[in-house]
């Protein structure tokens, strides 16, 4: 059985920054103090100068297997994915076929048992015909992390805007809903809008399409079928200041049903990149306008927004290389979501503290995650080793998503990701990588 000793090394856990031991022994934590001396062989990890996290636990990406594993895989996703710390995922439902039957739902898990070498979750997908298929997951409630709802059409056949299923979904579900909020109707009125003044279309309208009414409108809906039901309720990728109103740090995390998250390119990218990265930034809901990038950030540090995710959403270049109509909406950025973190925390953003709270801590509380997503004693260790005295530069050729590019070539993070630690085995260190042993199914503990 596997033994790591981490010794002298500066744990960031739980609001507190010390420097420690801490000894995993096979897939969990066994001891955190301040001096351990294990019995029998170990193998010690000089701390000295380096700092210990938990995994970052990403709850919202798009691995695109099955069918569309040109833009990406199960397998290549998340090893970007645990090149840059993060050590669980929960995948949406918009592959091909999209996630509508218990049967697809366990496939794709049964591939991921295979292939990933996080550990891993599936949504389950809803359509306007799908709700009493996408309910009998309340029988798995401790098994898959929720059900996805998009309420804006973002990406094929999966717009929900049916006001009779979406009540029944609220109304009956035991799981977490995650939301997608837009509102198709205001989309296509400001699309018409646009349209009508008879010039090409170009990245740059992608705000002023999807903008902030739009967003404001969808989660607002969302918000009030859930207080009306009482349902668990966590909207995702928030990009607006006006909907920042919507939400509250009132109460204790683990007493609210309704939750926010932001996502890391919306933290980093405004509207005025798109003038030199054009389509390479369309995702919806859209990159806005810097007042709600400020906005964004004072609210991950009141407590009004949640939690950090990615919205991963790998395309390949020849998708983005088109005019704005016809190019495809998503970012790349799981390897370097933990490494831009860092990087705001060296301007003065966002406390160490705080990113770990938010990509860790608060994720684990909010989908109830099971052994996860702290550093604690008997917890499983999920791991990550960062070097702060080591700079990283994002080149095309470091890129392991298997789109092939980030929106981020050149970008110089002030950090190192050195070693990540999957349930105690040291899947990648120094870029050593052993895929000996695979992720494991996330479970969780919902009553």
């Amino acid at each position: 059985m596997q033994k790591y000793l981490f010794k002298n090394i500066e744990l960031v856990n739980e609001g507190k920054t010390v420097t420690t031991d801490v000894l995993t022994v096979g897939e969990r934590i066994e001891n955190i103090a301040a001096s351990i001396d294990p019995k029998g062989a170990v193998t010690e990890i000089n701390g000295e100068g380096k700092i210990l996290l938990p995994g970052v636990i990403d709850n919202h990406v798009h691995f695109r297997e099955p069918g569309i594993t040109q833009k990406g895989t199960i397998y290549s996703e998340s090893k970007a994915a645990v090149a840059g710390g993060v050590t669980c995922f929960m995948d949406m439902p918009n592959t091909i076929p999209p996630t509508f039957t218990q049967q697809l739902l366990e496939e794709k898990f049964a591939i991921a048992s295979r292939t990933s070498l996080a550990n891993y979750s599936f949504y389950m997908g809803t359509s306007n015909e799908n709700a009493d298929e996408a309910l009998r997951t309340n029988d798995k409630r401790n098994e898959v992390c929720g059900i996805k709802i998009f309420m804006g059409s973002s990406t094929g056949n999966l717009l929900l805007d049916n006001p009779v299923t979406l009540n029944k979904l609220f109304r009956e579900s035991g799981l977490l809903i995650a939301t997608h909020c837009e509102d198709e109707r205001i989309m296509q009125e400001n699309y018409r809008r646009i349209k009508s003044e008879g010039r090409e279309l170009a990245a740059a309208d992608h705000p002023i399409i999807k903008d902030d009414v739009e967003c404001f409108e969808s989660s607002l809906f969302a918000i009030q079928l859930a207080k009306k039901y009482g349902s668990r309720l966590h909207i995702l990728h928030i990009t607006t200041e006006k909907e920042l109103q919507l939400f509250s740090n009132m109460l204790p995390l683990k007493e609210k049903l309704i939750t926010a998250e932001a996502c890391v390119h919306h933290l980093h990218f405004t509207s005025d990149d798109y003038a030199t990265l054009g389509n390479k930034i369309k995702c919806n809901p859209a990159i806005k306008a810097p007042h709600n990038k400020t906005a964004l950030w004072k609210a991950v540090n009141e407590g009004i927004i949640d939690s950090i995710s990615t919205d991963h959403a790998p395309h390949l270049l020849n998708e983005k290389n088109v005019p704005y109509e016809q190019a495809h909406g998503g970012v790349p950025f799981i390897q370097h979501t933990l490494s831009m973190m860092l990087h705001y925390v060296k301007t003065g953003a966002i406390s160490l503290e705080t990113v770990v709270e938010k990509m860790s801590h608060n994720i684990a509380t909010i989908y109830q995650v099971a052994d996860r997503g702290f550093v604690r004693e008997g917890y499983f260790a999920d791991l990550v080793v960062v070097d702060r005295n080591q700079s990283t530069i994002v080149t095309k050729e470091s890129v392991l998503s298997k789109c092939g590019w980030s929106p981020l070539e050149g970008f110089t993070f002030p950090a190192t990701i050195e070693k990540t630690f999957v349930n105690g085995t040291m899947v990648y260190g120094n870029e050593v990588w052993d895929e000996s042993v695979k992720g494991k199914r996330i479970l969780f503990d919902r009553n």
